[in-house]
């Protein structure tokens, strides 16, 4: 098992994503709160930590936090949205303090289009500095990218534009949207129905698969995916019996997982994909469970090759 710790160190950030689940307020972590919750996961015999927001990158202590989970011997890295890190620089520090892994968030190859989801029109050219430091100072990166409205369509567009600029990148996670969550409900234009991404997430699957890169998608039902059912980050942690600790800077506070359960519709009853699909996040709520069909593919095979896997 390979179970990850994720930490809030700032809820500020240098963007104002429209999509946000967890949009900027004045929360940030002090250096010894964060070692404190670094020690916790090390306790736990976590495999890694990954620092998040906000923006990681505004906190101002981000460098000692990277360096002591470093000098913990547990693997730290961030997830950002890349306007900090286009300055090499500031990057580079960053991995002489024992950074070696980013996940890079970009929404669209299109810079109007990521501009608008960003409220930011240097994202995307900050996003590519990022991408090409990375490259630059030879550490890794995967991408993140969140699934709404605006993107559903072109989520293979996304993958062929980024591997082919940048052909070092060897892993993409899709995000579908958290439309619970302030900023969503502020925009709620941005919130997709699930047929809007099924056909361009196979081709982006497909497409990696054939490249021999690796992908994940999270609060992604396995009827829009069950070609690649075992790339679902719930279902390979049902399968494993994996858990995952989130610490949010607000009312959320600790969360620990370990169901990885959403909504389950009248479909699921006969779905043979049920024991191990989380089902549908926020069903009804803003996502329809009319929109889910029943799977009568092998869930053995699924958990076969999850487990086999290194």
């Amino acid at each position: 098992m390979a179970n990850l710790g994720y930490i809030q160190v700032t809820r500020l950030c240098n963007q104002k994503c429209r999509f946000c689940s967890n949009p900027e307020r004045e929360a940030t972590l002090t250096l010894e709160q964060a070692k404190a919750l670094v020690d916790d996961f090390v306790d736990r015999g976590y495999h890694g930590v990954i620092l998040t927001g906000g923006e990681p990158t505004m906190h101002p202590r981000l460098d000692e936090i990277i360096s002591y989970a470093h000098g913990r011997g547990i693997h730290a890295r961030i997830i950002s949205n890349g306007q900090k890190l286009a300055d090499e620089g500031f990057l580079r520090d960053l991995v002489g303090r024992g950074l070696d892994h980013v996940h890079v968030s970009i929404q669209s190859p299109d810079p109007e289009l990521q501009a608008f989801l960003t409220c930011n029109e240097d994202s995307l050219a900050n996003v590519l500095k990022t991408l090409e430091n990375v490259e630059r100072l030879d550490i890794t990166a995967d991408v993140n990218t969140t699934i709404n409205h605006y993107n559903a369509g072109q989520l293979d567009r996304i993958v062929r534009f980024l591997i082919e600029r940048f052909p070092f990148l060897h892993h993409f996670v899709w995000n579908n949207l958290d439309p619970s969550m302030n900023r969503a409900s502020e925009n709620p234009d941005v919130i997709h129905a699930l047929w809007e991404c099924e056909v361009a997430l196979f081709r982006a699957m497909s497409f990696l698969s054939s490249t021999g890169r690796t992908f994940r998608a999270e609060k992604v039902p396995l009827c829009y995916m069950a070609d690649f059912a075992w790339a679902s980050t719930e279902t390979r942690k049902i399968i494993k019996g994996e858990e995952r600790i989130v610490r949010f800077l607000d009312e959320k506070g600790l969360v620990r997982e370990t169901l990885f359960r959403h909504g389950k519709g009248d479909a699921c009853t006969v779905c043979r994909f049920k024991p191990i699909c989380a089902g549908l996040y926020d069903m009804d709520v803003h996502y329809d469970s009319s929109e889910l069909n029943p799977v009568f593919l092998d869930p053995d095979a699924v958990r076969e090759k999850v487990l086999k896997e290194p």
